[in-house]
């Protein structure tokens, strides 16, 4: 090779490395490099006989006669030897340069710099350090073998925790008080002018002599015994970020009865709450107080509520009436709806369509590797004859698997194990797709549903929430339910979720676990992909004679105006085969001293008649799968005598574990003690251990809220 062909290639990794350096906010670099050599300046200098820190080389750029891959290995030297001009300003610089050096070094375990050598000197094995003028922070191959280096891709640099393994690379430097101080800032900020200079510290140890010094990993790379920027410092594309956003609304208002007597909400059996809560709980980390919506944990469990007789409605309504747990003062009033279960072989035919997200948001082991074996788990439950289509989008959407019967199980599964994840999130245009294959499957009597699987990041077409509830309001009229499925944390569009699921005549989950993926897809799958009962509403009328005051607990986002109740145009809820659906109040009685909202000065309330002892009155509508028109249920609501059952006890411990995890407004001194106890009272029987990891999130709720 000629000097100028030698000369060309440094060029090229220049520009390159230039490139890639993002821009720095105004001013920002300069802080940041005076302040770096200030902190550079006041380090002691080496003595006549070489101790202490050694001065940094003259040359600032390689010497091109030394070689291509000489020349990295020394700008990669000198960039590290200043570490807090690095992390400001060359963060990003340095990630292109691993990433143009490791393929090459990665392929062969390369041999380690012995403690102690001289720079520039060369062991028995041939290693050679390229600048004699300094000992200074070398980055050496790692002791480990590993197979060889994969270049890190978007994804990888987007996605730390999914990074392949890489070769070890390891700095060893000996980090001033200064330093420590940059490293510690948690923004991108020049830290101010260094103290007077202190000695060196001692040099970072590597991580088998039990170094604790902080590491920041770049993407791709296993960084061992290393001294480097915060994660803070870097890009912040190199930076995980948690853009979870989840759909809620502030706490229903305690409400006085004369003034508003009636309330008005749709059912919900979505779960999803309950799972992202457990996932945060398990990770050591109270979940986002947005993430709690109680009535999703509520409903997340079933109850043994009595089934409709016979020839009544699909769904029986019962009510029990306790005292309040955490106010003696109240009452607590439980509204049950069971769901009729029927035989399998009575169910019609069912038109599933899969629709998957392979967008690059997929990627990870919680995400399109666990939702692939979540879907495994559903094809055994499906009848020969039922009918499966698979759907998937990223950049665009394609159709992967026509029309198959579920017999098929290894065609469908083949599709399946095909998926791989990547690009942007045409969500919109997948939903068009599986809408138009669920149509074209679809016969009499019949029951089609499209099953979406995501983590919700729909960045491609209509991608708002209100533009997309429209799409799915004009869907669900040809009679075709949709059901979402969340995957994921980090990036989980909760808000999307929600709205495509309560306009799509369907069920929300968030599946972390193939233990609930079982659950959904196993356990209740019946209750998940067929309806008894649509746009089910739920009405109370309060008697003020009875009760001033109550308060709804949960369904915040899916309160109804007193109108909507008997408009038959305004969607609602369903309740699926064998689901239960729990509602719980707060009230207060005219003579309790728990009453919170005093009388109005200017407002004369007009005596209340006692014809009843009636709490108030029961009122619902639903419409049967395919029809138009509702039908309606009443009820009254009675006062009731002893003890509460053991299911009434279990939902008021899950409801107080909500509030508990929200602030706990209207809980009084009652808290993580109580709530335990009371879920221990009406655990019974637990067949499939819910209540039993329910007690156990809760103990580590406790925990983690003592802390």
């Amino acid at each position: 090779m000629t000097r100028d062909q030698k000369d060309s290639d440094l060029d090229r990794l220049q520009r390159g490395l230039l490139a890639a350096t993002p821009p720095a906010p105004d001013g920002a670099r300069d802080r940041a490099m005076a302040a770096a050599l200030a902190a550079f300046d006041a380090l002691p200098q080496a003595d006549a006989q070489g101790s202490g820190a050694q001065m940094r080389s003259s040359q600032d750029r390689p010497v091109s006669g030394a070689g291509f891959l000489t020349g990295v290995r020394t700008m990669l030297s000198n960039l590290a030897f200043r570490p807090v001009l690095a992390a400001t300003t060359s963060a990003a610089a340095l990630g292109v340069g691993l990433f143009v050096l490791l393929p090459m070094i990665g392929t062969n375990p390369g041999p380690v710099m012995p403690p102690g050598l001289t720079v520039g000197e060369t062991t028995p094995e041939g290693f050679q350090s390229e600048n004699p003028q300094s000992d200074g922070p070398q980055i050496r191959a790692g002791t480990n073998p590993a197979p060889p280096v994969t270049p890190p891709t978007a994804e990888t640099l987007m996605a730390p925790e999914s990074a392949p393994p890489g070769r070890d690379i390891e700095t060893v430097l000996p980090p001033s008080a200064a330093d420590a101080d940059m490293l510690a800032a948690p923004q991108m900020e020049a830290a101010p002018p260094p103290p007077a200079p202190a000695p060196p510290a001692p040099a970072a140890r590597s991580r088998v002599q039990g170094d604790a010094s902080p590491k920041a990993v770049m993407p791709g790379v296993a960084v061992v015994g290393s001294v480097t920027p915060a994660p803070t410092d870097l890009p912040a594309r190199l930076v995980p970020e948690d853009r979870d956003s989840f759909a809620n609304a502030a706490a229903n208002p305690v409400r006085v009865t004369v003034e508003d007597p009636v309330s008005t909400f749709s059912v919900d059996v979505d779960t999803a709450s309950y799972a992202v809560i457990r996932r945060s709980l398990m990770a050591g980390a109270l979940p986002p107080a947005d993430a709690v919506r109680i009535e999703e944990m509520v409903n997340y469990f079933p109850y043994d509520y009595p089934a409709p007789a016979e020839g009544e409605a699909p769904f029986h309504a019962s009510v029990a009436v306790m005292e309040t747990p955490w106010n003696a003062d109240t009452r607590l009033v439980r509204i049950g709806l069971q769901g009729r279960l029927p035989a399998i072989a009575d169910r019609p035919p069912l038109n599933l369509v899969l629709l998957v997200d392979t967008s690059g948001s997929m990627q990870g082991p919680d995400r399109l590797p666990l939702l692939k074996q979540s879907l495994r788990l559903l094809l055994p439950q499906l009848r020969p004859e039922d009918q499966v289509a698979m759907v998937a989008y990223a950049g665009s959407a394609g159709e992967v698997l026509p029309p198959t019967r579920a017999e098929e199980r290894e065609t469908i599964l083949a599709a399946l194990d095909r998926l791989e994840a990547g690009g942007s999130t045409a969500g919109a245009q997948g939903l068009d797709l599986a809408y138009r294959t669920a149509r074209r499957m679809t016969g009499a009597g019949e029951v089609s549903r499209v099953l979406l699987a995501t983590d919700g990041d729909f960045n491609v077409g209509a991608s708002g929430p209100d533009a997309l509830r429209d799409q799915i309001a004009r869907e669900r009229d040809s009679g075709i339910y949709l059901s979402v499925l969340g995957f994921g944390r980090g990036n989980l569009d909760d808000a999307t979720m929600q709205a495509l699921a309560q306009n799509g005549n369907g069920q929300a989950a968030y599946i972390d676990t193939l233990q609930e993926a079982r659950k959904v897809l196993v356990d209740q799958l019946s209750g998940a992909l067929f309806s008894i009962a649509d746009d089910v509403k739920i009405q109370v009328e309060w008697n003020p004679a009875e009760v001033a005051e109550y308060r709804l607990i949960g369904y915040e986002t899916r309160m109804l105006a007193r109108e909507d109740f008997n408009n038959d145009r305004v969607d609602a809820g369903e309740i699926g085969a064998g689901h239960s659906v729990t509602a719980l109040y707060e009230v207060t009685a005219p003579d309790s001293p728990a009453l919170r909202l005093p009388p109005l000065r200017y407002q004369v309330a007009e005596p209340v008649a006692e014809t009843s002892d009636e709490l108030g009155f029961l009122r619902l509508r639903y419409k049967a799968p395919g029809e138009t028109q509702s039908a309606l249920i009443e009820a009254p609501i009675l006062p009731g005598s002893g003890e509460p059952d053991p299911e009434a006890r279990f939902a008021a411990a899950i409801a107080g574990f909500g509030q508990l995890l929200t602030g706990a407004t209207y809980l009084g001194d009652w808290g993580w003690t109580q709530a335990i106890a009371l879920a221990l009272e009406g655990r019974g029987a637990d067949e499939f251990g819910y209540r039993a990891e329910a007690i156990s999130l809760m103990r580590l709720a406790q925990g983690l809220s003592a802390r």
